[in-house]
């Protein structure tokens, strides 16, 4: 029997909806009024509320705290319509965030406080409590505020799990149909580096877009090089490449993922001469000296930073065949991550199907515009 977060009463009776019509004029009259108004006639609710779901109020500062992170340190306002189109949006995530909370919760599934208090241990590891501090004062959170974000990712975390990514079977027949669909995704022409690195640069950059756990920024050609020859020595020294970058890497798009930049060809690395030539000395799981990072502009190559680059694989050129394990575990990787999104967005309209949601926000905005 499918679920059903609001179940919908039964209709009452034809003999219920009986009116005698000749003692019940005003109540017919109230009634054309509101067909014709459309929207006229609803139940009051509260002024700070923008949105209900099964009755439980999605508040204005909800909206308003996620529509000034959504426009970070921009100078640059939006017009009004432009702000309500973000805000509306804003409120559409709010609500499917809050019809997965009480799914979760009518399954027992919602994050414990003991899970909670465990992350944010894990996150607060690298850090002196000062740092830590700085760390949510940069983010402009407070504690409370990252307990409900963790709380909320762990809660959907153990739902989709649940419900969706446990029942995902991805059989041997899927792998090999696919592989026989792409077979030529898996035909290297040239060989491919898996590389990751750590970049210091001395470009100026507020700290939410460093990227780095520590909000670490170089602010000098001298300070960028102090830095990152303190990070090649700890590297050295044994600690771990990955942690280093997520800590202190000021690339944004790779540092919290070790520095990780996928497969490069090898095409793509001889354009870099210094870069490639210092990798191919390396053996899977070393690193190099410390180099020079270059961009381009008009005038040619300007040094900007430096960079320290670790060889985590590669693969010769040539034709991946599927006995390969490799190419079994990505194809694998891949077709669960496909299907889980496409279940999960199924899930969600479902769900929104299922619950009794008013859009308080969005009736004020279309009769705004429509007067």
């Amino acid at each position: 029997m499918p679920f059903r977060l609001n179940p919908v009463p039964a209709f009452p009776s034809d003999s219920a909806f009986q009116i005698n019509i000749r003692k019940a004029p005003a109540v017919l009259a109230l009634a054309a009024v509101c067909i014709a108004g459309t929207l006229g006639c609803q139940r009051g609710h509260n002024p700070d509320a923008v949105a209900t779901v099964n009755g439980k109020p999605i508040l204005h500062s909800e909206m308003e705290k996620r529509y000034q992170d959504t426009l970070g340190e921009s100078h640059q306002q939006p017009s009004k319509e432009q702000a309500d189109i973000v805000r509306l949006n804003i409120v559409r995530d709010l609500i499917d965030q809050e019809i997965v909370m009480q799914r979760a919760a009518s399954l027992n599934l919602s994050a414990s406080d003991e899970e909670v208090d465990s992350r944010i241990n894990e996150i607060k590891a690298p850090y002196t409590q000062e740092e830590f501090n700085k760390l949510l004062s940069d983010k402009h959170m407070t504690l409370d505020d990252m307990k409900r974000q963790i709380r909320t990712g762990k809660t959907e975390e153990k739902l989709f799990n649940k419900e969706i990514n446990s029942k995902i079977n991805i059989t041997d027949g899927d792998i090999t149909n696919y592989y026989n669909a792409h077979k030529p995704e898996f035909n290297l022409i040239e060989p491919q580096y898996h590389l990751a690195q750590i970049v210091v640069t001395s470009i100026p950059a507020p700290p939410q877009q460093v990227g780095n756990l520590q909000n670490s920024k170089a602010t000098s050609d001298a300070d960028a090089k102090k830095k990152i020859e303190a990070l090649h020595n700890r590297i050295i020294s044994g600690e771990d490449f990955g942690m280093l970058a997520a800590n202190f890497s000021e690339r944004p798009d790779n540092a919290q993922s070790g520095g990780d930049m996928g497969f490069i060809s090898e095409s793509q690395l001889r354009s870099e001469p210094e870069v490639y030539t210092a990798i191919n000395k390396l053996k899977p799981g070393q690193v190099t000296e410390v180099l020079p990072l270059y961009e381009n502009s008009p005038a040619g190559k300007k040094a900007v930073g430096y960079a320290i680059y670790r060889l985590l694989d590669k693969e010769a050129a040539g034709q991946r065949e599927l006995n390969d394990p490799r190419v079994q575990q990505k194809i694998r990787e891949q077709l669960r991550n496909v299907r889980s999104q496409l279940l999960q967005n199924a899930y969600i309209e479902m769900l929104r199907d299922q619950a009794r949601v008013e859009n308080y926000f969005a009736e004020q905005i279309f009769k705004s515009g429509v007067q």
